[in-house]
């Protein structure tokens, strides 16, 4: 197992995820993707097998560069109650106050990497695709 965090900024990621897969003779179903999606409230979890870039400009240029859709991906719902511009939220520091809901999220995102790579993507998408607030307990 490989765990990267490209250098470069999110919307030219593409070729980094390209050049790892072709270092370590990966295929993109290899992959799971993990990142901040605008579209998503705040703190939802959606774990998805394979899809369109949405209108992430980081996601479209790793479907550029692989030529496909067809990899796993993490999405971590970002989107505040009340958003004014998109581009500069993304872009701003979290506020001290968020900063314990983002360290929740980001271990449910973990567990969800996790999830997949124990069970597969269509087990770990009924553990983690509820709404806002990521994994819940499982009702009774």
């Amino acid at each position: 197992m490989v765990v990267a965090k490209t250098k470069t900024f999110m919307n030219v990621s593409g070729p980094a995820v390209k050049a790892l897969l072709e270092r370590y003779e990966l295929t993109p179903g290899r992959v799971i993707l993990v990142y901040d999606e605008l579209a998503l409230p705040w703190k939802q979890i959606r774990v998805r097998p394979k899809g369109s870039a949405a209108g992430h400009n980081g996601v479209k240029s790793v479907i550029a560069s692989l030529g496909t859709n067809e990899f796993p991906r993490v999405r971590l719902g970002i989107r505040p109650e009340h958003l004014g511009d998109g581009a500069e939220f993304v872009l701003s520091p979290f506020k001290k106050a968020q900063m314990q809901e983002v360290e929740e999220m980001v271990a449910q995102g973990c567990a969800a990497v996790e999830s997949i790579i124990a069970d597969g993507v269509e087990k770990s998408m009924t553990m983690f695709n509820r709404r806002a607030g990521g994994l819940q307990q499982e009702e009774e």
